[in-house]
């Protein structure tokens, strides 16, 4: 499958609600579950975004439909890369002749 990686910011609601985190997690597993996909990892870090999640989906139409999901509570707003690991990568160069 598909590897994305998130960058999460809290909202205003979401730091105001951070007690709440470890539920919240809990519940975006699930739904990622729920989708045929798995959240893989989640970091708390330090800079520009608060949290960090690795996960796999099935395709980029179901990992656009969790993150808008998630979006729709409020408490975050993430910005989602596809992550290509090293023998995506090195197929992708090797194409390009």
């Amino acid at each position: 499958m598909p590897t994305y990686i998130s960058l999460i910011r809290f909202t205003q609601k979401g730091v105001e609600t951070i007690r709440e985190g470890a539920k919240r997690l809990d519940t975006a597993k699930q739904a990622f579950r729920d989708a045929g996909a798995e959240l893989k990892a989640f970091y708390l870090v330090t800079g520009q975004y608060d949290a960090v999640a690795i996960s796999e989906a099935p395709n980029d139409e179901t990992v656009a439909k969790l993150s808008l999901k998630t979006a729709a509570m409020g408490n975050v707003r993430t910005e989602t890369l596809r992550a290509f690991n090293e023998d995506e990568y090195r197929r992708i160069i090797t194409s390009i002749g």
